[in-house]
């Protein structure tokens, strides 16, 4: 895959507010964090527009295209350009003959169709199919999420700026944050963690995902699309994204917090 050309607007920027207590108002300059509506282009045709947090754009576009099995590997995508529009941020990326021809094949399947409202899903017997296979025999050691919580803060530069965007860090097995993206998107977050994995052709079953959000469906969906084994997340999880974790073979853990943590599925990997 090229260097993405063009550039990444700001993640963040200062807007003039007035700050009111019990004893009076005063004027200030807050920081906030940014959203931009970024279009995912393929071959030149728009595939979806995501709100998202305008920084590591290109690891959040390949990132999407892997969990969203639009292709199953970085080399894939042959070019990748980042152009800033009036409206937003074009994400133009070209693909292989193959995966444009299947990508094309899927999208003739949507016309006419009344989709279920998940990510271009035209039927739940599809919802089905999309949904991964976690075969890795990674071991989580039974500290290794309370070190990763006692070292996220820390590392989420944009949160503490603005306390407005979530993380998904990469933690290797014994629990060391290896990286960390943010965005305003928890799916957005981790879509970005990916394609940074990706970029750095390391493997999805070498350590496991912090969430800085709930684990939903999609968050367990697009970790078992890529093979990730583990999914860690400060929050509860639904229903569905566990019954769904159990059946794809990823272990789920929610509400990781100090040293407490709930494992609801596939307990084997913790040791």
């Amino acid at each position: 895959m090229h260097d993405a050309t063009g550039s990444e607007q700001e993640a963040h920027r200062r807007y003039p507010a007035s700050r009111h207590t019990t004893t009076g108002s005063r004027a200030c300059a807050e920081i906030l964090a940014e959203e931009v509506p970024v279009a995912l282009v393929y071959n030149g045709i728009s595939h979806a527009v995501m709100l998202a947090t305008p920084s590591d754009l290109e690891d959040f576009a390949l990132g999407f295209s892997l969990s969203e099995c639009i292709v199953g590997r970085a080399g894939e995508i042959l070019d990748l350009e980042i152009v800033e529009q009036a409206q937003g941020i074009e994400v133009r990326m070209q693909l292989t003959a193959e995966r444009a021809h299947a990508l094309k094949q899927h999208r003739r399947n949507l016309a006419g169709r009344t989709g279920c409202g998940l990510c271009g899903t035209e039927s739940l017997e599809q919802l089905a199919r999309r949904e991964g296979r976690v075969t890795s025999s990674a071991q989580v050691g039974q500290g290794a999420v309370t070190r990763a919580l006692a070292g996220l803060e820390q590392q989420q530069v944009l949160f503490g700026l603005t306390g407005a965007v979530h993380a998904a860090a990469w933690c290797e097995l014994g629990g060391k944050i290896e990286l960390l993206r943010e965005d305003v998107g928890r799916h957005n977050a981790l879509d970005k963690m990916i394609g940074a994995l990706a970029r750095d052709r390391r493997g999805f079953d070498e350590g496991f995902v912090l969430m800085t959000s709930r684990a939903s469906y999609e968050i367990v969906q697009k970790a078992a699309a890529v093979g990730i084994a583990v999914v860690a997340a400060v929050s509860a999880p639904t229903g569905m994204a566990v019954r769904v974790a159990q059946d794809a073979g990823l272990t789920l853990i929610g509400f990781a917090r100090g040293e407490r943590y709930c494992v609801y599925s596939h307990p084997q990997r913790i040791h």
